[in-house]
């Protein structure tokens, strides 16, 4: 392809719509895959469907081109650009549940406490640590909510060690409303 071929307005476009076929494709595939994890097979199915259709079109569009370097870069640039936006979405959807584990050395049962009177369920552990006992906190919240549980630990406990992980709720249990 010649620079001046490069240099058109026509090759800036449809690199530009390549870009953004893709990112929105891969917008739909993280999220459809973050999805599966948490097991909502009808909205996996429903962003699987358009994911695998812009894919199609965004994919014959460079194979229909290849000499324009532009729309490989435009490929490439919406797929890593997707894969963000998709990200950046979910956290803000912020869907699902997250059990949050809190270790105190001294405050367990005050950090239980403050955390009960938030709303939050908690499930006090006795349990060992390196430099002797220590409580262990279970706290399963939404998502959305873990923010708040940080905060309270932090003013309630700035030295206990708090992890977070993913879970899928199977039965029964308290779950803020």
């Amino acid at each position: 392809m010649s620079m001046e071929t490069i240099l058109s307005a026509s090759a800036w476009l449809g690199a530009l719509g390549i870009f953004l076929l893709r990112v929105a494709d891969m917008t739909f595939d993280t999220l459809r895959l973050l999805f599966v994890v948490r097991g909502r097979k009808g909205i996996s199915w429903l962003l699987g469907f358009f994911q695998s259709a812009i894919f199609v079109v965004a994919i014959t569009t460079v194979l229909s081109d290849l000499d324009n370097p532009l729309n490989i870069i435009g490929y490439a640039a919406g797929f890593a650009t997707g894969n963000v936006v998709g990200m950046w979405i979910e956290e803000r959807l912020a869907i699902g549940y997250v059990k949050v584990t809190i270790v105190s050395s001294r405050l367990g049962t005050v950090l239980a406490d403050s955390l009960r009177q938030a709303g939050f369920a908690v499930t006090e552990i006795p349990a060992r640590g390196k430099d002797g006992m220590v409580s262990m906190l279970s706290c399963s919240v939404r998502r959305k909510d873990v923010t708040r549980v940080q905060s309270a630990v932090h003013e309630t406990d700035p030295e206990a060690f708090v992890i977070a992980e993913d879970v899928r709720p199977l039965r029964r249990g308290f779950w803020r409303a």
